[in-house]
Protein backbone atom coordinates (compact mmCIF):
# COMPACT_ATOMS: atom_id res chain seq x y z
CA UNK A 1 0.00 0.00 0.00
CA UNK A 2 1.26 3.72 -0.94
CA UNK A 3 0.20 6.19 1.42
CA UNK A 4 0.83 10.53 1.06
CA UNK A 5 3.95 11.69 1.55
CA UNK A 6 5.46 8.15 1.29
CA UNK A 7 9.05 8.25 -0.66
CA UNK A 8 9.36 6.20 -3.45
CA UNK A 9 12.80 4.87 -4.45
CA UNK A 10 14.36 8.27 -1.88
CA UNK A 11 13.14 10.76 -4.68
CA UNK A 12 9.25 10.45 -5.65
CA UNK A 13 7.28 12.12 -2.54
CA UNK A 14 3.58 10.84 -3.29
CA UNK A 15 1.02 13.65 -3.47
CA UNK A 16 -2.11 11.80 -4.24
CA UNK A 17 -4.08 8.86 -5.84
CA UNK A 18 -4.93 9.70 -9.85
CA UNK A 19 -5.87 6.53 -10.81
CA UNK A 20 -6.36 2.86 -10.47
CA UNK A 21 -6.46 0.03 -13.21
CA UNK A 22 -5.86 -3.19 -13.28
CA UNK A 23 -2.55 -3.07 -14.10
CA UNK A 24 -1.31 -0.77 -11.61
CA UNK A 25 -2.32 2.01 -9.74
CA UNK A 26 -1.32 6.07 -10.33
CA UNK A 27 -0.40 8.55 -8.19
CA UNK A 28 0.54 12.25 -8.95
CA UNK A 29 4.53 12.56 -7.04
CA UNK A 30 6.89 14.99 -6.74
CA UNK A 31 10.21 14.70 -8.40
CA UNK A 32 13.05 16.23 -5.24
CA UNK A 33 15.61 16.24 -7.10
CA UNK A 34 14.56 17.60 -10.66
CA UNK A 35 12.01 19.89 -8.62
CA UNK A 36 8.78 19.13 -10.95
CA UNK A 37 5.52 16.77 -10.72
CA UNK A 38 5.59 13.14 -12.34
CA UNK A 39 2.98 10.23 -12.39
CA UNK A 40 4.13 6.91 -10.53
CA UNK A 41 2.60 4.00 -11.76
CA UNK A 42 3.09 0.97 -9.69
CA UNK A 43 2.60 -2.43 -10.28
CA UNK A 44 -0.36 -4.01 -8.77
CA UNK A 45 0.81 -6.80 -5.68
CA UNK A 46 0.06 -9.92 -7.33
CA UNK A 47 2.37 -9.04 -10.98
CA UNK A 48 5.35 -7.86 -8.84
CA UNK A 49 5.53 -11.79 -7.38
CA UNK A 50 5.06 -12.65 -10.81
CA UNK A 51 9.37 -13.03 -10.99
CA UNK A 52 9.15 -13.54 -15.36
CA UNK A 53 6.48 -11.13 -15.53
CA UNK A 54 8.26 -8.43 -13.34
CA UNK A 55 11.55 -9.24 -15.79
CA UNK A 56 9.86 -8.53 -18.80
CA UNK A 57 8.19 -5.87 -17.62
CA UNK A 58 11.73 -4.35 -17.00
CA UNK A 59 12.94 -4.82 -19.84
CA UNK A 60 9.96 -3.81 -22.02
CA UNK A 61 9.61 -0.71 -19.75
CA UNK A 62 13.14 0.57 -20.27
CA UNK A 63 13.21 -0.36 -24.06
CA UNK A 64 10.18 2.32 -24.30
CA UNK A 65 11.58 4.89 -22.04
CA UNK A 66 13.91 5.69 -25.50
CA UNK A 67 10.48 6.65 -26.94
CA UNK A 68 10.64 11.01 -27.65
CA UNK A 69 7.50 11.82 -29.27
CA UNK A 70 4.89 14.32 -28.76
CA UNK A 71 2.00 12.56 -29.09
CA UNK A 72 3.78 10.03 -26.46
CA UNK A 73 3.74 10.19 -22.98
CA UNK A 74 7.43 10.58 -22.01
CA UNK A 75 8.82 7.89 -19.33
CA UNK A 76 11.78 9.40 -17.08
CA UNK A 77 12.84 6.04 -14.72
CA UNK A 78 11.90 2.13 -14.28
CA UNK A 79 12.52 0.91 -10.62
CA UNK A 80 12.05 -1.28 -7.68
CA UNK A 81 11.79 0.34 -3.95
CA UNK A 82 11.32 -2.42 -1.60
CA UNK A 83 9.37 -5.41 -3.61
CA UNK A 84 7.56 -1.96 -5.66
CA UNK A 85 8.14 -2.05 -9.10
CA UNK A 86 7.39 1.49 -10.37
CA UNK A 87 7.25 3.45 -13.89
CA UNK A 88 7.97 7.08 -13.91
CA UNK A 89 6.61 9.47 -16.26
CA UNK A 90 5.41 13.23 -17.50
CA UNK A 91 2.46 13.98 -15.33
CA UNK A 92 -0.23 15.08 -18.07
CA UNK A 93 -2.89 17.24 -16.38
CA UNK A 94 -5.70 16.19 -19.04
CA UNK A 95 -8.64 13.69 -18.89
CA UNK A 96 -8.81 10.17 -20.67
CA UNK A 97 -10.21 10.02 -24.48
CA UNK A 98 -12.57 7.46 -22.94
CA UNK A 99 -14.45 9.97 -21.02
CA UNK A 100 -14.53 12.85 -23.41
CA UNK A 101 -16.56 9.97 -25.84
CA UNK A 102 -19.10 8.83 -23.02
CA UNK A 103 -19.28 12.82 -22.53
CA UNK A 104 -20.04 14.37 -25.82
CA UNK A 105 -20.54 10.76 -27.88
CA UNK A 106 -19.82 11.20 -31.58
CA UNK A 107 -17.02 13.76 -32.35
CA UNK A 108 -17.64 16.11 -35.29
CA UNK A 109 -15.09 15.23 -38.09
CA UNK A 110 -12.36 17.21 -38.13
CA UNK A 111 -11.93 16.66 -34.07
CA UNK A 112 -11.99 12.97 -34.90
CA UNK A 113 -9.28 13.27 -37.59
CA UNK A 114 -7.05 15.45 -35.61
CA UNK A 115 -6.71 12.87 -32.86
CA UNK A 116 -6.52 10.01 -35.48
CA UNK A 117 -3.77 12.15 -37.13
CA UNK A 118 -1.92 12.80 -33.43
CA UNK A 119 -2.35 8.94 -32.59
CA UNK A 120 -1.17 7.47 -36.11
CA UNK A 121 1.97 9.88 -35.73
CA UNK A 122 2.73 8.59 -32.27
CA UNK A 123 2.06 4.70 -33.00
CA UNK A 124 4.24 5.09 -36.09
CA UNK A 125 7.27 6.48 -33.94
CA UNK A 126 6.58 3.29 -31.62
CA UNK A 127 6.39 1.32 -34.58
CA UNK A 128 10.00 3.14 -36.08
CA UNK A 129 11.94 1.53 -32.82
CA UNK A 130 10.31 -1.75 -33.23
CA UNK A 131 8.03 -1.15 -30.31
CA UNK A 132 4.12 -2.50 -30.34
CA UNK A 133 1.84 -0.94 -27.87
CA UNK A 134 -0.38 -4.28 -27.74
CA UNK A 135 -3.28 -2.23 -25.99
CA UNK A 136 -4.74 0.52 -28.13
CA UNK A 137 -7.62 2.07 -26.74
CA UNK A 138 -9.38 5.20 -25.49
CA UNK A 139 -8.55 4.58 -21.95
CA UNK A 140 -4.95 4.62 -22.85
CA UNK A 141 -5.24 8.18 -24.46
CA UNK A 142 -4.62 11.36 -22.87
CA UNK A 143 -6.47 14.83 -24.12
CA UNK A 144 -4.98 18.00 -23.08
CA UNK A 145 -6.77 21.44 -22.73
CA UNK A 146 -4.87 22.59 -26.09
CA UNK A 147 -6.40 19.49 -27.65
CA UNK A 148 -3.29 17.53 -27.87
CA UNK A 149 -3.00 14.08 -27.66
CA UNK A 150 -0.67 11.62 -25.37
CA UNK A 151 -0.83 7.59 -25.71
CA UNK A 152 0.37 6.13 -22.19
CA UNK A 153 1.12 2.82 -21.11
CA UNK A 154 3.84 1.63 -23.48
CA UNK A 155 5.24 -0.34 -20.77
CA UNK A 156 2.58 -2.07 -19.41
CA UNK A 157 1.39 -2.68 -22.50
CA UNK A 158 4.16 -4.49 -24.15
CA UNK A 159 4.95 -6.62 -20.55
CA UNK A 160 1.41 -8.06 -20.93
CA UNK A 161 0.90 -11.14 -23.13
CA UNK A 162 -1.51 -12.99 -24.45
CA UNK A 163 -2.42 -13.71 -20.64
CA UNK A 164 -3.49 -10.63 -20.57
CA UNK A 165 -7.52 -11.48 -20.85
CA UNK A 166 -7.20 -13.04 -17.67
CA UNK A 167 -7.15 -10.04 -16.14
CA UNK A 168 -10.86 -9.52 -15.27
CA UNK A 169 -10.37 -6.04 -14.66
CA UNK A 170 -9.05 -5.18 -17.98
CA UNK A 171 -10.28 -7.61 -20.49
CA UNK A 172 -13.82 -5.85 -21.02
CA UNK A 173 -11.98 -2.58 -21.83
CA UNK A 174 -9.26 -4.00 -24.00
CA UNK A 175 -11.43 -6.90 -26.18
CA UNK A 176 -13.43 -4.08 -27.30
CA UNK A 177 -10.36 -2.93 -29.29
CA UNK A 178 -8.93 -6.88 -29.86
CA UNK A 179 -7.73 -8.15 -33.42
CA UNK A 180 -8.79 -10.97 -34.99
CA UNK A 181 -5.40 -12.39 -34.68
CA UNK A 182 -4.56 -11.82 -30.92
CA UNK A 183 -8.44 -13.39 -30.29
CA UNK A 184 -7.41 -16.68 -31.89
CA UNK A 185 -4.14 -16.95 -30.23
CA UNK A 186 -1.57 -15.58 -33.10
CA UNK A 187 1.14 -13.35 -32.08
CA UNK A 188 0.88 -9.47 -31.97
CA UNK A 189 2.64 -7.31 -35.02
CA UNK A 190 2.20 -3.78 -36.25
CA UNK A 191 -0.70 -4.67 -37.94
CA UNK A 192 -2.77 -5.69 -34.61
CA UNK A 193 -2.24 -1.49 -33.12
CA UNK A 194 -3.54 -0.42 -36.87
CA UNK A 195 -6.72 -2.63 -36.47
CA UNK A 196 -7.35 -0.84 -32.53
CA UNK A 197 -6.32 2.47 -34.18
CA UNK A 198 -9.47 1.81 -36.43
CA UNK A 199 -11.84 0.22 -34.41
CA UNK A 200 -10.94 3.27 -32.09
CA UNK A 201 -11.62 6.18 -35.06
CA UNK A 202 -15.11 3.93 -35.89
CA UNK A 203 -15.09 4.97 -32.26
CA UNK A 204 -14.57 8.69 -32.61
CA UNK A 205 -17.01 9.07 -35.34
CA UNK A 206 -19.90 7.37 -34.04
CA UNK A 207 -19.82 7.47 -30.40
CA UNK A 208 -20.43 3.80 -30.01
CA UNK A 209 -18.14 0.57 -29.95
CA UNK A 210 -18.42 -1.39 -33.30
CA UNK A 211 -19.00 -4.62 -31.38
CA UNK A 212 -21.04 -5.26 -28.37
CA UNK A 213 -21.87 -8.65 -25.94
CA UNK A 214 -22.82 -10.34 -22.68
CA UNK A 215 -19.18 -11.53 -22.67
CA UNK A 216 -15.59 -11.49 -23.72
CA UNK A 217 -16.04 -14.34 -25.80
CA UNK A 218 -18.94 -13.06 -27.62
CA UNK A 219 -17.20 -9.89 -28.37
CA UNK A 220 -13.74 -11.46 -29.43
CA UNK A 221 -15.99 -13.84 -31.97
CA UNK A 222 -18.07 -10.74 -33.32
CA UNK A 223 -13.84 -9.04 -33.88
CA UNK A 224 -13.06 -12.37 -35.28
CA UNK A 225 -16.59 -13.18 -37.71
CA UNK A 226 -18.33 -9.96 -38.29
CA UNK A 227 -17.64 -7.59 -40.54
CA UNK A 228 -17.26 -3.88 -39.51
CA UNK A 229 -21.16 -1.69 -39.30
CA UNK A 230 -20.55 1.33 -41.86
CA UNK A 231 -20.00 4.55 -40.40
CA UNK A 232 -21.75 6.08 -43.28
CA UNK A 233 -25.16 4.61 -42.66
CA UNK A 234 -25.12 5.84 -38.89
CA UNK A 235 -23.66 9.43 -39.75
CA UNK A 236 -24.27 10.29 -43.92
CA UNK A 237 -22.93 13.26 -44.22
CA UNK A 238 -18.78 11.45 -43.19
CA UNK A 239 -17.59 10.69 -46.40
CA UNK A 240 -16.85 7.54 -48.38
CA UNK A 241 -12.96 8.14 -48.26
CA UNK A 242 -13.05 8.43 -44.50
CA UNK A 243 -14.97 4.88 -44.09
CA UNK A 244 -12.55 3.69 -45.97
CA UNK A 245 -10.05 4.27 -44.10
CA UNK A 246 -11.85 2.61 -41.14
CA UNK A 247 -12.56 -0.71 -43.51
CA UNK A 248 -8.86 -1.11 -44.20
CA UNK A 249 -7.21 -0.75 -41.51
CA UNK A 250 -10.35 -3.04 -39.52
CA UNK A 251 -9.89 -5.98 -42.09
CA UNK A 252 -9.65 -9.25 -40.39
CA UNK A 253 -7.29 -10.37 -43.01
CA UNK A 254 -3.93 -8.36 -41.84
CA UNK A 255 -3.03 -8.62 -45.33
CA UNK A 256 -5.86 -6.21 -46.40
CA UNK A 257 -4.59 -3.71 -43.80
CA UNK A 258 -2.21 -1.12 -44.15
CA UNK A 259 1.23 -2.04 -44.07
CA UNK A 260 2.43 0.53 -41.92
CA UNK A 261 1.25 3.10 -39.58
CA UNK A 262 2.44 5.67 -41.55
CA UNK A 263 0.77 4.48 -44.33
CA UNK A 264 -2.51 5.17 -42.84
CA UNK A 265 -1.36 8.45 -41.25
CA UNK A 266 -1.09 9.36 -45.01
CA UNK A 267 -4.21 8.60 -46.29
CA UNK A 268 -6.12 10.25 -42.76
CA UNK A 269 -4.20 13.76 -44.07
CA UNK A 270 -5.82 13.70 -47.51
CA UNK A 271 -9.11 11.99 -46.97
CA UNK A 272 -11.15 14.69 -46.80
CA UNK A 273 -9.25 15.96 -50.07
CA UNK A 274 -12.29 17.12 -52.89
CA UNK A 275 -10.66 14.62 -55.51
CA UNK A 276 -11.49 11.81 -53.49
CA UNK A 277 -15.37 12.62 -53.13
CA UNK A 278 -16.07 9.95 -55.39
CA UNK A 279 -14.70 6.99 -53.75
CA UNK A 280 -15.89 3.63 -54.17
CA UNK A 281 -15.97 1.65 -50.75
CA UNK A 282 -13.20 -0.54 -50.41
CA UNK A 283 -13.16 -3.89 -51.77
CA UNK A 284 -10.53 -5.99 -50.18
CA UNK A 285 -7.97 -7.81 -52.44
CA UNK A 286 -7.80 -10.92 -50.15
CA UNK A 287 -10.41 -13.13 -48.37
CA UNK A 288 -11.26 -12.54 -45.13
CA UNK A 289 -12.60 -15.78 -43.99
CA UNK A 290 -12.05 -19.46 -45.62
CA UNK A 291 -16.10 -19.91 -46.12
CA UNK A 292 -15.34 -24.02 -46.34
CA UNK A 293 -13.58 -24.07 -42.75
CA UNK A 294 -15.46 -21.56 -41.23
CA UNK A 295 -17.62 -23.60 -38.57
CA UNK A 296 -14.36 -25.88 -38.08
CA UNK A 297 -12.12 -22.74 -37.29
CA UNK A 298 -15.26 -21.37 -35.33
CA UNK A 299 -15.54 -24.10 -32.84
CA UNK A 300 -11.60 -24.28 -32.53
CA UNK A 301 -11.59 -20.58 -31.90
CA UNK A 302 -14.51 -20.53 -29.50
CA UNK A 303 -13.41 -22.92 -27.46
CA UNK A 304 -9.56 -21.29 -27.27
CA UNK A 305 -10.65 -18.03 -26.17
CA UNK A 306 -12.85 -19.45 -23.90
CA UNK A 307 -9.97 -20.81 -22.22
CA UNK A 308 -7.95 -17.62 -22.12
CA UNK A 309 -11.19 -16.04 -20.39
CA UNK A 310 -11.67 -18.46 -18.00
CA UNK A 311 -15.09 -17.98 -18.53
CA UNK A 312 -15.21 -22.40 -18.56
CA UNK A 313 -19.23 -21.95 -17.81
CA UNK A 314 -19.65 -21.04 -21.70
CA UNK A 315 -21.77 -23.91 -23.30
CA UNK A 316 -21.62 -25.08 -26.82
CA UNK A 317 -24.87 -23.54 -27.37
CA UNK A 318 -23.02 -20.76 -28.61
CA UNK A 319 -21.33 -23.05 -31.30
CA UNK A 320 -24.84 -24.23 -32.32
CA UNK A 321 -25.83 -21.03 -33.41
CA UNK A 322 -23.05 -19.87 -34.78
CA UNK A 323 -23.32 -22.70 -37.11
CA UNK A 324 -27.36 -22.30 -37.61
CA UNK A 325 -26.28 -18.14 -38.39
CA UNK A 326 -23.65 -20.12 -40.90
CA UNK A 327 -26.52 -21.94 -42.70
CA UNK A 328 -28.67 -19.07 -42.93
CA UNK A 329 -26.22 -16.79 -44.64
CA UNK A 330 -25.21 -19.23 -47.03
CA UNK A 331 -28.62 -19.82 -47.92
CA UNK A 332 -29.05 -15.90 -48.37
CA UNK A 333 -25.35 -15.57 -50.37
CA UNK A 334 -26.66 -18.35 -52.92
CA UNK A 335 -30.55 -16.38 -53.27
CA UNK A 336 -28.44 -13.34 -53.90
CA UNK A 337 -26.54 -14.67 -56.72
CA UNK A 338 -29.31 -16.36 -58.12
CA UNK A 339 -31.47 -13.01 -58.44
CA UNK A 340 -28.00 -12.09 -59.87
CA UNK A 341 -27.91 -13.67 -62.78
CA UNK A 342 -31.39 -13.05 -63.38
CA UNK A 343 -30.91 -9.80 -64.06
CA UNK A 344 -27.79 -10.49 -65.88
CA UNK A 345 -29.81 -12.28 -68.59
CA UNK A 346 -32.63 -9.79 -68.18
CA UNK A 347 -30.00 -7.06 -69.19
CA UNK A 348 -28.03 -8.24 -71.47
CA UNK A 349 -30.88 -8.66 -73.89
CA UNK A 350 -30.81 -4.79 -74.07
CA UNK A 351 -29.59 -3.36 -77.17
CA UNK A 352 -29.36 0.28 -75.94
CA UNK A 353 -26.66 1.52 -77.94
CA UNK A 354 -22.90 1.71 -76.27
CA UNK A 355 -21.19 4.81 -76.47
CA UNK A 356 -17.78 6.49 -75.30
CA UNK A 357 -17.95 8.94 -72.46
CA UNK A 358 -15.81 12.39 -74.51
CA UNK A 359 -12.13 12.95 -74.25
CA UNK A 360 -10.98 16.31 -73.15
CA UNK A 361 -13.09 17.24 -70.43
CA UNK A 362 -10.80 18.03 -68.32
CA UNK A 363 -10.10 22.26 -68.20
CA UNK A 364 -13.16 22.73 -69.68
CA UNK A 365 -15.42 24.89 -68.17
CA UNK A 366 -18.80 23.50 -66.85
CA UNK A 367 -21.13 25.08 -69.57
CA UNK A 368 -18.27 23.67 -72.37
CA UNK A 369 -18.10 20.18 -70.84
CA UNK A 370 -22.05 19.59 -70.35
CA UNK A 371 -22.39 20.12 -74.20
CA UNK A 372 -19.75 17.74 -75.31
CA UNK A 373 -21.83 15.10 -72.57
CA UNK A 374 -24.79 15.91 -74.06
CA UNK A 375 -24.03 15.93 -77.61
CA UNK A 376 -22.92 12.69 -77.13
CA UNK A 377 -26.45 11.55 -76.11
CA UNK A 378 -25.19 11.19 -72.33
CA UNK A 379 -26.80 13.09 -69.29
CA UNK A 380 -24.43 15.41 -67.36
CA UNK A 381 -24.31 16.01 -63.72
CA UNK A 382 -22.02 18.51 -61.94
CA UNK A 383 -20.56 17.96 -58.80
CA UNK A 384 -18.96 21.13 -57.03
CA UNK A 385 -15.77 20.89 -55.09
CA UNK A 386 -12.41 23.00 -54.18
CA UNK A 387 -8.92 22.54 -54.87
CA UNK A 388 -6.28 25.20 -54.91
CA UNK A 389 -4.47 23.82 -57.86
CA UNK A 390 -7.46 24.70 -60.59
CA UNK A 391 -9.52 28.53 -61.03
CA UNK A 392 -13.01 28.47 -60.40
CA UNK A 393 -15.63 27.06 -62.99
CA UNK A 394 -13.40 24.53 -64.74
CA UNK A 395 -13.60 20.45 -64.65
CA UNK A 396 -10.95 18.95 -62.67
CA UNK A 397 -12.49 14.86 -62.79
CA UNK A 398 -15.03 13.10 -64.80
CA UNK A 399 -17.02 9.73 -63.84
CA UNK A 400 -16.75 6.93 -65.47
CA UNK A 401 -13.32 8.02 -66.97
CA UNK A 402 -13.10 9.34 -70.41
CA UNK A 403 -13.36 6.70 -73.93
CA UNK A 404 -15.03 4.24 -71.49
CA UNK A 405 -18.10 2.81 -73.14
CA UNK A 406 -21.62 3.12 -71.70
CA UNK A 407 -24.99 2.62 -72.15
CA UNK A 408 -26.52 5.81 -73.93
CA UNK A 409 -28.34 7.96 -71.99
CA UNK A 410 -26.18 6.98 -68.64
CA UNK A 411 -25.22 9.58 -66.28
CA UNK A 412 -21.59 11.21 -66.53
CA UNK A 413 -20.59 13.25 -63.66
CA UNK A 414 -18.28 15.94 -63.79
CA UNK A 415 -16.49 17.59 -60.67
CA UNK A 416 -16.11 21.44 -60.99
CA UNK A 417 -14.19 23.94 -59.01
CA UNK A 418 -15.61 26.60 -57.05
CA UNK A 419 -15.37 28.70 -54.67
CA UNK A 420 -18.76 29.67 -53.29
CA UNK A 421 -17.75 28.38 -49.64
CA UNK A 422 -14.32 29.12 -49.34
CA UNK A 423 -12.65 31.94 -47.88
CA UNK A 424 -9.40 34.19 -49.67
CA UNK A 425 -6.57 34.34 -47.34
CA UNK A 426 -5.04 37.44 -45.94
CA UNK A 427 -1.99 38.44 -44.57
CA UNK A 428 -2.43 37.84 -40.96
CA UNK A 429 1.28 38.64 -39.76
CA UNK A 430 1.30 41.90 -37.27
CA UNK A 431 -2.16 41.97 -36.27
CA UNK A 432 -3.93 40.50 -32.81
CA UNK A 433 -4.58 36.29 -32.93
CA UNK A 434 -7.90 37.00 -30.90
CA UNK A 435 -8.99 39.42 -33.66
CA UNK A 436 -7.92 37.25 -36.27
CA UNK A 437 -8.93 33.65 -35.17
CA UNK A 438 -12.53 35.25 -34.25
CA UNK A 439 -12.44 36.26 -37.31
CA UNK A 440 -11.66 33.25 -38.93
CA UNK A 441 -13.81 30.50 -36.62
CA UNK A 442 -16.38 32.87 -37.27
CA UNK A 443 -16.28 32.23 -41.22
CA UNK A 444 -16.22 27.82 -40.53
CA UNK A 445 -11.77 27.87 -40.46
CA UNK A 446 -10.43 26.13 -37.90
CA UNK A 447 -7.30 28.24 -36.38
CA UNK A 448 -4.36 26.09 -34.61
CA UNK A 449 -2.74 28.91 -32.24
CA UNK A 450 1.28 27.95 -32.17
CA UNK A 451 3.12 30.21 -29.18
CA UNK A 452 6.38 31.53 -30.08
CA UNK A 453 8.69 32.46 -27.10
CA UNK A 454 10.31 35.62 -26.87
CA UNK A 455 11.97 38.23 -24.91
CA UNK A 456 11.19 41.48 -24.03
CA UNK A 457 14.76 41.93 -25.79
CA UNK A 458 13.08 40.81 -28.74
CA UNK A 459 10.66 44.01 -28.81
CA UNK A 460 7.90 41.97 -30.39
CA UNK A 461 4.29 42.60 -29.02
CA UNK A 462 2.70 39.99 -26.81
CA UNK A 463 0.24 37.81 -29.04
CA UNK A 464 0.71 39.11 -31.90
CA UNK A 465 1.08 36.81 -35.38
CA UNK A 466 4.63 36.47 -36.42
CA UNK A 467 3.80 33.47 -39.27
CA UNK A 468 0.79 31.92 -41.41
CA UNK A 469 0.96 28.37 -42.78
CA UNK A 470 -1.12 29.09 -45.23
CA UNK A 471 -0.10 32.16 -47.93
CA UNK A 472 -1.94 35.20 -48.96
CA UNK A 473 -3.99 34.69 -51.88
CA UNK A 474 -4.75 30.86 -50.98
CA UNK A 475 -7.64 29.78 -50.22
CA UNK A 476 -9.60 28.07 -47.42
CA UNK A 477 -12.50 25.32 -47.68
CA UNK A 478 -15.56 26.42 -45.31
CA UNK A 479 -16.17 23.99 -42.24
CA UNK A 480 -13.03 21.78 -43.01
CA UNK A 481 -10.18 24.38 -43.59
CA UNK A 482 -7.32 25.00 -41.18
CA UNK A 483 -4.32 27.37 -40.45
CA UNK A 484 -1.83 27.48 -38.03
CA UNK A 485 -1.01 30.65 -36.97
CA UNK A 486 1.65 31.28 -35.54
CA UNK A 487 1.91 33.90 -32.24
CA UNK A 488 3.87 36.02 -29.85
CA UNK A 489 4.17 34.97 -26.02
CA UNK A 490 6.61 37.23 -23.64
CA UNK A 491 8.69 35.07 -21.39
CA UNK A 492 11.59 36.21 -18.85
CA UNK A 493 14.85 34.03 -19.04
CA UNK A 494 17.74 33.63 -16.59
CA UNK A 495 20.64 36.13 -17.45
CA UNK A 496 24.16 35.57 -16.81
CA UNK A 497 24.60 36.75 -13.06
CA UNK A 498 28.31 35.63 -13.04
CA UNK A 499 29.18 38.41 -15.98
CA UNK A 500 29.90 41.17 -12.86
CA UNK A 501 27.26 43.61 -13.42
CA UNK A 502 24.92 41.54 -10.95
CA UNK A 503 24.82 42.50 -7.06
CA UNK A 504 23.33 39.87 -4.54
CA UNK A 505 20.40 42.62 -4.19
CA UNK A 506 19.84 43.23 -7.78
CA UNK A 507 19.48 39.27 -8.14
CA UNK A 508 17.02 39.03 -5.23
CA UNK A 509 14.86 41.55 -6.83
CA UNK A 510 15.08 39.70 -9.92
CA UNK A 511 13.51 36.98 -7.85
CA UNK A 512 11.01 39.10 -6.02
CA UNK A 513 9.76 40.66 -9.38
CA UNK A 514 9.63 36.80 -10.90
CA UNK A 515 7.99 34.91 -7.89
CA UNK A 516 10.94 32.51 -7.87
CA UNK A 517 12.61 31.47 -4.45
CA UNK A 518 16.28 32.74 -4.18
CA UNK A 519 18.98 30.68 -1.91
CA UNK A 520 22.12 32.41 -1.96
CA UNK A 521 25.10 30.22 -1.14
CA UNK A 522 28.87 31.32 0.69
CA UNK A 523 31.60 29.47 -0.19
CA UNK A 524 35.68 30.94 0.04
CA UNK A 525 37.61 30.29 -3.00
CA UNK A 526 40.86 32.19 -3.66
CA UNK A 527 40.25 32.61 -7.47
CA UNK A 528 37.26 35.22 -6.76
CA UNK A 529 37.13 38.67 -4.92
CA UNK A 530 34.95 39.42 -2.28
CA UNK A 531 31.26 39.32 -2.85
CA UNK A 532 31.57 38.03 -6.35
CA UNK A 533 28.83 35.87 -8.02
CA UNK A 534 30.31 32.43 -8.84
CA UNK A 535 27.68 30.05 -9.81
CA UNK A 536 23.98 30.04 -10.53
CA UNK A 537 21.93 26.65 -10.66
CA UNK A 538 19.59 28.02 -13.59
CA UNK A 539 21.31 27.69 -17.07
CA UNK A 540 21.51 30.99 -19.00
CA UNK A 541 18.59 31.54 -21.92
CA UNK A 542 16.60 28.80 -18.89
CA UNK A 543 12.64 30.25 -19.12
CA UNK A 544 11.99 31.97 -15.82
CA UNK A 545 8.76 30.00 -14.06
CA UNK A 546 7.35 31.08 -11.30
CA UNK A 547 7.63 28.89 -8.05
CA UNK A 548 10.98 27.90 -8.63
CA UNK A 549 14.30 27.63 -6.87
CA UNK A 550 17.39 29.81 -7.92
CA UNK A 551 20.49 29.02 -6.04
CA UNK A 552 23.32 31.48 -5.96
CA UNK A 553 27.01 30.60 -5.13
CA UNK A 554 28.73 33.81 -3.76
CA UNK A 555 32.72 33.95 -3.25
CA UNK A 556 34.32 35.52 0.08
CA UNK A 557 37.19 36.01 1.96
CA UNK A 558 39.14 35.21 -0.90
CA UNK A 559 41.77 37.21 -1.90
CA UNK A 560 43.48 38.87 1.61
CA UNK A 561 45.65 41.80 1.36
CA UNK A 562 49.01 41.88 0.31
CA UNK A 563 51.84 42.85 2.95
CA UNK A 564 53.82 46.05 1.91
CA UNK A 565 57.70 45.41 1.96
CA UNK A 566 57.50 46.32 5.70
CA UNK A 567 55.66 43.81 6.75
CA UNK A 568 52.35 46.07 7.13
CA UNK A 569 48.93 45.21 5.30
CA UNK A 570 47.76 48.14 3.16
CA UNK A 571 48.29 50.26 -0.23
CA UNK A 572 51.73 50.85 -1.56
CA UNK A 573 52.98 54.26 -0.62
Amino acid sequence: MVIKGELIDNRYRIIRSIGEGGMANVYLAWDTILEREVAVKILRGDLADDEKFVRRFQREANSASTLRHPNIVEMYDVGEDNGKYFIVMEYVDGKTLKSLIKKRGALNLNEALDIMLQLTSGIACAHDSYIIHRDIKPQNVMILEDGRVKITDFGIAMAINSNELTQTNSVMGSVHYLPPEQASGSGSTIKSDIYSLGILMYELLTGKLPFKGENAVEIAIKHMKDPIPSVCEINSSIPQSVENIILKACAKNPKNRYDSVSEMHEDLKTCLDPLRFEEKRLVYKYPEHNIEDTKTITKLESREIKNKLGEDDVSDKSDKKINIALKIVGVVCVSIVFIGLIFILIFSSNKTKNVSVPDGLEGLSEKKACKKIEDAGLICSVKYAYDKEYEEDIVMKVSPRPQSKIKEGNTVTITVSSYEDTIEVDNYVGKKLDIVKAELEGMGIRVVATPQKYTKEDKKEENTIVAQSVKKGERLQKQSGVIELTYVTLVTVYPDFTDGTYTRDSIQQFCDDNGIKCEFIVEEDNNYNEGDIMLQSRAIGDEVKSGTTLKITIATNTKPQTPDVNGEDGEDN
